[in-house]
C-alpha cells in the first residue's frame, strides 16, 4: 500500500510489482496497491500471506516475514524500492457498480446539524407519495423494514461475513471477481472526501433495499421475484430462469448471478458448514437479500404455535447481529414503538436514489461527526 502523493514522486501505478529490499541480502516483491489515505514515504506490506504449497491459502501474495526479523521489528527503516516491469493483478469488487457522485453518503459535522437538522433532505427530490402508477399494498399484520445508521457504521465487514455465512454464499475467487462476478449479499462501499492525501473516508453497506415499488418485480418473465404480503421482495430459485433482467433493472445493482456451480454438493465435511435453514443455489439462478427470510420464517412459526405476537427485537437479520457498532436497525415498520420506526423517524433517515421513486425499506440516517478542532489543526 503506497500513497498518490508517494506513488507520482516515484512513478508508480497500480499492480505494478516493485522489489522492497533492506540494507541485507533479504528481498520482498510485490505488487503496488495505490490507497488514499496513507502515509506519504510509508510502504505497508500485509503479514499472513505466502504460504507455501500445501496449506490453506498457498501460493497466495508474497511472504512478508521476510523482512520481519529479530532486528527489524514492525517497522523496518531504510527500505530501497526498486521497480520491475512486472505486473501482477489485483482483484478489488470497490468500483464493479459505482454508484458516486448521486447524493448516496449524506454527511455534515455537528454544527451543520444544529442548524439543519433536516440537511440529509436538502436538494434531493423525493416524489410525491401518490405517484405511483403500482397500487398500493394494504400490510395489516408485519411490514419489515431496515434502517442502517452511517454514524455508527465502521466499514468493518463484520455485516459482510456474517451474511456470507448465514446465506451460504459461495466464494467465486479471484478470477471471477476480476470478471466482476462476486457473489456476495451485503457490500460495502467505500467513500473519500476532502484530500487525496488525508482524506475523510466514508462506509455504506448497501443490501437489497427491499423497494416497495421494486423495478426489478415488473421485468421478469416468470414471476421468480415478487412481493410478499409482508413487503419483502422475494426470490423464488427453483422459478428463476436466469435472464438477469431484475439485475439490469435494479439501480442499486444488489443482485447477483450464479454464473457457475460454485457450491461443493458431495463433499461431506464442507455440508456441516452450511446452514441448513438456506437453500443452495445452483448455476444459472439470481440470489440476493431478503433480510434473512428464514429466520423471519423461523419466528413466525413459532409465534403462531405459541399464539402470542412477534415482539420487536425478537429477529435480528445475520447482519444486524453482527455488527459490533450495532449501526443497523430491523424490524416491523407498522410498530410505531419499534427501534426500526423510531430511527426511520428522524431528520436524519433517507433513501438512496429515492429519486426514481423505488421507495426503498432499507434507509439510511446520514453521518454526522464531531470533530476536535484542535485535533484537526494539529
Amino acid at each position: 500500500m503506497i500513497s498518490p502523493a508517494t506513488a507520482e514522486r516515484l512513478g508508480l501505478s497500480n499492480e505494478q510489482i516493485v522489489r522492497l529490499s533492506t540494507g541485507s541480502a533479504t528481498s520482498v516483491s510485490a505488487p503496488v496497491w495505490i490507497v488514499p489515505g496513507q502515509a506519504e514515504k510509508v510502504i505497508t506490506l500485509h503479514l499472513g500471506y505466502g504460504q507455501t504449497a500445501g496449506r490453506v491459502g498457498g501460493g497466495t501474495g508474497v511472504d512478508a516475514y521476510e523482512m520481519h526479523t529479530a532486528e527489524n521489528g514492525w517497522n523496518v527503516r531504510g527500505i530501497s524500492l526498486s521497480k520491475t516491469f512486472e505486473t501482477s493483478p489485483l482483484a478489488s469488487t470497490q468500483d464493479h457498480h459505482n454508484m458516486e457522485g448521486r447524493g448516496l453518503v449524506r454527511h455534515a459535522d455537528l454544527d451543520h446539524y444544529r442548524r439543519n437538522p433536516n440537511f440529509a433532505h436538502d436538494g434531493f427530490h423525493e416524489p410525491a407519495d401518490d405517484f405511483s402508477l403500482y397500487p398500493k399494498r394494504p400490510y395489516e399484520g408485519n411490514q419489515w423494514g431496515m434502517a442502517i445508521d452511517l454514524t455508527a457504521c465502521i466499514g468493518c465487514n463484520a455485516c459482510a461475513v456474517a451474511c456470507q455465512a448465514e446465506n451460504n454464499i459461495p466464494i467465486v475467487g479471484k478470477e471471477e471477481v476480476l470478471n466482476g462476478r462476486e457473489m456476495s449479499w451485503i457490500r460495502i462501499d467505500r467513500y473519500y472526501t476532502d484530500d487525496l492525501d488525508a482524506p475523510a473516508i466514508l462506509h455504506q453497506p448497501v443490501p437489497c433495499q427491499q423497494c416497495e415499488t421494486a423495478p426489478c418485480e415488473v421485468v421478469c418473465p416468470v414471476t421468480a421475484t415478487s412481493h410478499s404480503e409482508e413487503g419483502l421482495n422475494d426470490m423464488v430459485y427453483n422459478r428463476c430462469v436466469g435472464t438477469r433482467y431484475c439485475s439490469n433493472n435494479c439501480p442499486y445493482k444488489v443482485r447477483r448471478f450464479n454464473w457457475h456451480q460454485y457450491a461443493d454438493r458431495d463433499s461431506p465435511s464442507l455440508k456441516l458448514g452450511r446452514n441448513p435453514d438456506v437453500t443452495v443455489r445452483a448455476r444459472g439462478v439470481m440470489e440476493k437479500c431478503t433480510y434473512c427470510t428464514q429466520r423471519i420464517n423461523a419466528t413466525r412459526s413459532e409465534s403462531k404455535k405459541s399464539g402470542s405476537p412477534i415482539d420487536d427485537g425478537q429477529i435480528q437479520t445475520a447482519c444486524q447481529q453482527a455488527c459490533p457498532t450495532q449501526a443497523i436497525a430491523f424490524g416491523n415498520i407498522n410498530d410505531a414503538d419499534s427501534e426500526v420506526s423510531r430511527w426511520k423517524s428522524s431528520p436524519l433517515n433517507y433513501g438512496i436514489l429515492a429519486e426514481l421513486n423505488t421507495r426503498p425499506r432499507t434507509t439510511y440516517l446520514a453521518r454526522v461527526k464531531n470533530p476536535n478542532s484542535d485535533i484537526t489543526k494539529a
